[in-house]
């Protein structure tokens, strides 16, 4: 990215240049190498839109996937009412995310009479820009509809809510959730209107909410920043340390689940509303001490660095990062790094407008985590009564679990499950 920039500002091709090599000799063999080193940097400017993640592997893509540029969540309530048709409609959401997330040419329609093959807002040349599609279930789902309560994940409950949420029932649950995410919004738009025309018959559409990250922090691998104009995920753990992400994140054979939700994991979705205007008019100094870190470099309060430790033990007395801070209740350190078990995977949004006429933005919090207790809730009960809560305001959102990954094209997602289920009947 960065060489591609340095080329496009050392060569700008205008159209005085365009029309100086034009009138003076197209076919020149002396003016042809500039010509051709003009067309080469045009090149180099320009980004591409067919780079892949596969969505085959232990575990489901988009978990600890990098974020990229855009997402959308979307939950929904099933309308089938048979395990068969259950068993179809995951074959069916694992074939399109099979096809989605591959390039290819858009298909035709040759018959004007029948609506066409698809929207056509990419073209005629399908590029996935990094697609991923997340699938996971909600605790409604494991009700007595298809018999899965007798084998759902043990920690799977619905959202509570805590002291400073208001939840809206429109805005909370879902049958089944997916987590879209692509570098472009009109990638995320293709995926999410495919899968809603292959899918109707089976379920129906509850909440649905769009996000997106700055695309500066992204294109320059930096810590993105969230709509309070502070880095947010600096404390995540690596999610190359498999070893790691295998005690944080991913459920394993040591866990104390059910053996098909090998290779799962929980996933919280809280939806946030910022009080934008009131934050907006708060000093500085506040904002920093209620984060604890430096608005500007990320550092930890009294640090230079985004990344350099807090140094909790060298602060015993809450003199230089406040005790009621948000990076001191999240994650204390206490005794051990990571005490917040999980890793956080978040985006901002934007509804437009509240009906007093404030800003409807905010955060789409999305955690992972092994266990959820030792992972978000813990977190969040640390949190209660922080001093960012008066500029917060919880609405949505719920708990689900991430199906494990298929490591084959000819599995689909769930299919443990319905061979688990089909053992326990």
């Amino acid at each position: 990215m960065q060489k591609n920039k340095l080329l496009c500002s050392e060569q700008p091709i205008n159209n005085s240049r365009r029309t100086v090599l034009k009138t003076l000799s197209i076919g020149s063999v002396i003016l042809a190498a500039p010509t051709l080193k003009a067309k080469e940097q045009l090149k180099n400017c320009q980004f591409t839109y067919d780079k892949t993640i596969n969505y085959l592997g232990e575990g489901q893509a988009g978990v600890l996937t990098p974020e990229p540029k855009q997402a959308a969540f979307i939950a929904f309530d099933v309308t089938i009412k048979t395990t068969d048709e259950l068993q179809q409609l995951f074959q069916i959401i694992t074939q399109r995310i099979a096809y989605l997330t591959q390039p290819k040419a858009a298909p035709s329609t040759t018959n004007d009479k029948m609506p066409p093959a698809e929207s056509g807002i990419l073209g005629t040349y399908l590029e996935p820009d990094l697609l991923t599609i997340t699938v996971s279930l909600g605790n409604s789902l494991f009700d007595s509809r298809f018999g899965l309560n007798k084998i759902k994940p043990e920690q799977l409950v619905e959202m509570t809510s805590f002291p400073n949420d208001r939840l809206e029932e429109s805005w909370s649950g879902g049958d089944i959730v997916l987590q879209i995410c692509a570098n472009s919004q009109e990638s995320v738009i293709y995926a999410l209107r495919d899968i809603l025309r292959y899918t109707a018959p089976f379920m129906h559409p509850k909440w649905k909410i769009d996000g997106f990250l700055p695309a500066r922090d992204i294109d320059r691998r930096s810590t993105p920043i969230n709509l309070f104009g502070f880095k947010d995920g600096t404390g995540n753990a690596p999610a190359d340390d498999k070893q790691l992400m295998d005690q944080l994140i991913w459920i394993t054979p040591e866990s104390e689940e059910p053996a098909w939700c090998d290779g799962g994991t929980y996933q919280a979705v809280r939806l946030i509303r910022f009080n934008l205007e009131f934050w907006d008019r708060t000093p500085l100094e506040d904002q920093e001490n209620d984060f604890g870190r430096h608005k500007g470099s990320g550092a930890p309060i009294g640090m230079k660095y985004e990344h350099d430790s807090p140094e909790f033990e060298n602060d015993p007395h809450g003199d230089r990062i406040l005790f009621d801070s948000h990076v001191r209740r999240a994650e204390p350190r206490d005794p051990e790094r990571y005490t917040a078990k999980l890793r956080r995977r978040s985006f901002s949004y934007s509804l437009g407008l509240t009906e007093t006429g404030g800003l409807d933005m905010g955060l789409i919090f999305v955690s992972y985590q092994q266990n959820l207790k030792t992972g978000f809730i813990n977190t969040q009960k640390r949190l209660n009564g922080e001093p960012l809560e008066r500029y917060i305001k919880p609405f949505g959102g719920g708990y689900y679990f991430v199906l494990p990954g298929i490591e084959s094209a000819k599995d689909y997602l769930g299919k443990s499950m319905f061979d688990a289920l089909k053992s326990a009947s």
